[in-house]
């Protein structure tokens, strides 16, 4: 569509960060999506950094790579998920870019001498950039949400331009959604509007009057609430709109739905109000409900104690329970604990039915993965690496062939004597950190009759990547031998992207992320094979009505699995006691805290 006739909305928050902007920001997309209107979404960022690409997870949760390769906010993984459509590199915006780009236009002389402001140029770089990403996807409606809360200094100018969207495209073509939060006492029973009365004055001292305030909530919100929000805010009483704490966030599209949400935007833009077939996602949301067998994942990580760091990865294993009829219970795992040998950690470890390794940068909690790579190799654990997963998986087997813990990855010991995995010749002499890895989505050939292939059910993928190191082909003959079964190359390179286990019930790790492409009513093909493959093992897959059939083999048959390529079977009884509370490795020094940790 043409961007000239692209309507907006612009989604503000207020009282406090933290409170969903993206969560309804996405909600609302998915609800005009069913309304066959085309839906785009982007978030304006107001930190300083060009990308979170360089930010560490602990500031910002994870960082989300889209197709075509930029590094983003975790909040665009939610707008992916929601509206399952591919958003555009311009989706994400920070201050950071926007002052880069106005600053090389001076230095080339394209502002012919004028002396440089916040208006108009700063809040023009950052209008066209709105409207470049409206034209990037063809969007009908572009919802636009804004980060950070009203009244931070550093968001202003962002909220200067989006006023100025008003006056620029036309007041028919413009909606500001506001979102504060009501907060509940407890010495009173009280749901209080006053921080939301002085939110919306805020935002209407800056020149934006909200067409609609939507109310978050841990309480269910009395009409004499949003009839009293609506007086003292100039809203009208249908346009306060009440958020209350969901226990799944699957259920919010259906939840604004009821309260009239989308009609709204539709009316109010002069969009064709059809009724939405939200069937699927109601049954989505009952489904997240109801009660099933559990089955419980360790996540080792070094992030763990920020949650979002993970983001994707939780919901890829939310959506792969769902396929397969399960509750996943995660077990957050610290790597560095299980470096130091801490029992509660390695028991806790070895009660689950699958592991996962993330990725991540740095040698910080590395030998920790290692071991729990090991455990899992040993023990017949269904394992999963994503990213470095992969690298971890392919280090613990080269130790194992080589009899040698001097195996590693040049990231890691750039003076390893065995270098399994190692940077590209052409990252060799690369000095900048941000946007200079292998990033986005590149095409990957799966190698037939292996268990990834049987995954995924078709011979070529695109999955989106986030690194610079790879399994070294100098080792590839030798790992090989030792049971690596390489099951996806880069069809341009023959470089390992995925491989897995020979003789191992699931042990697959990829070089990319497949978190990135999960849907929650299209689980990733590779979690759902991993979740099925801890179901069998855990002897879960025999109590389902349908048996879910991965790599060949039926999930109420979990006794045995195939072993690719060879045509036999093996028992997924561990050959290692998964109650020994030796791990059977010399334990080496943890590794110095790495300071400097950049985002996974």
């Amino acid at each position: 569509m043409d961007s000239t006739q692209t309507r907006y909305i612009f989604v503000t928050g207020g009282v406090t960060s933290s409170l969903g902007k993206g969560i309804i920001a996405a909600a609302l997309g998915r609800l005009l999506k069913a309304r066959g209107i085309r839906v785009s979404i982007q978030k304006l960022d107001p930190y300083i950094n060009v990308d979170p690409g360089t930010m560490s997870p602990f500031e910002h949760g994870e960082v989300y790579v889209l197709e075509g390769g930029a590094e983003t906010d975790l909040d665009l993984g939610h707008y992916e998920r929601f509206i399952d459509e591919n958003l555009p590199a311009e989706a994400n915006v920070t201050t950071g870019r926007v002052f880069s780009e106005v600053i090389a236009r001076e230095r080339r002389g394209d502002y012919l001498g004028k002396t440089i402001q916040t208006i108009p140029h700063i809040t023009n770089e950052i209008k066209r950039r709105i409207r470049l990403a409206a034209q990037q996807s063809g969007a009908e409606v572009q919802i636009v949400e804004i980060g950070g809360t009203v009244g931070d200094i550093e968001g202003l100018p962002f909220l200067e331009a989006i006023r100025q969207m008003r006056v620029d495209v036309g007041r028919e073509r413009v909606m500001y959604i506001h979102l504060t939060l009501l907060p509940y006492l407890e010495a009173t029973g009280e749901l209080k509007t006053k921080p939301t009365q002085h939110s919306v004055k805020e935002l209407r001292g800056i020149g934006i009057q909200p067409d609609v305030i939507v109310l978050r909530s841990d309480k269910d919100v009395p009409d004499e609430l949003r009839d009293k929000v609506s007086l003292f805010t100039d809203v009208r009483r249908e346009a306060v709109i009440p958020a209350v704490t969901s226990d799944t966030i699957y259920s919010v599209p259906a939840d604004l739905e009821d309260h009239g949400l989308a009609s709204l935007a539709c009316t109010h833009l002069g969009l064709i109000d059809a009724t939405p077939d939200l069937s699927e996602w109601r049954a989505l949301a009952a489904k997240v409900r109801a009660v099933k067998p559990s089955l419980r994942v360790a996540l080792v990580g070094k992030y763990v104690e920020l949650h979002d760091a993970y983001k994707s990865v939780a919901e890829a294993l939310l959506h792969a329970g769902l396929a397969e009829n399960v509750d996943i219970d995660i077990a957050w795992i610290d790597s560095e604990n299980l470096e130091r040998g801490r029992e509660d950690d390695w028991r806790r470890l070895r009660e689950v039915d699958g592991i996962v390794v993330p990725g991540g940068f740095g040698h910080r909690g590395i030998e920790g993965k290692i071991q729990a790579a090991r455990y899992a190799r040993e023990s017949g654990v269904p394992y999963l690496g994503l990213c470095l997963g992969l690298q971890i998986m392919v280090i613990e087997l080269a130790r194992h062939m080589l009899a040698s813990d001097e195996a590693n990855s040049t990231e890691f010991d750039p003076g390893t004597e065995h270098p399994v995995i190692d940077l590209l010749p052409e990252q060799v002499d690369v000095t900048d950190m941000g946007g200079t890895m292998r990033l986005g989505a590149w095409p990957c050939r799966l190698i037939e009759g292996t268990r990834t292939a049987a995954a995924y059910g078709r011979p070529l993928i695109h999955e989106r990547h986030r690194h610079r190191f790879e399994v070294n082909p100098a080792y590839l003959d030798r790992l090989q031998a030792a049971g690596l079964v390489v099951s996806g190359v880069y069809t341009e390179r023959e470089l390992v992207d995925v491989a897995e286990l020979r003789d191992h019930p699931f042990m697959v790790g990829s070089q990319f992320h497949p978190e990135f492409k999960t849907r929650p009513l299209a689980p990733h093909p590779l979690f759902q094979a991993f979740v099925a493959a801890s179901c069998a093992a855990a002897g879960i897959g025999a109590a389902r009505e349908t048996a879910a059939t991965v790599g060949g083999v039926s999930a109420t048959q979990p006794t045995r699995v195939p072993a690719p390529n060879n045509g036999t079977t093996i028992a997924t009884e561990p050959t290692v006691d998964r109650d020994r509370s030796d791990t059977g490795r010399e334990q080496r020094a943890p590794a110095p805290a790495d300071p400097s940790d950049p985002a996974p």
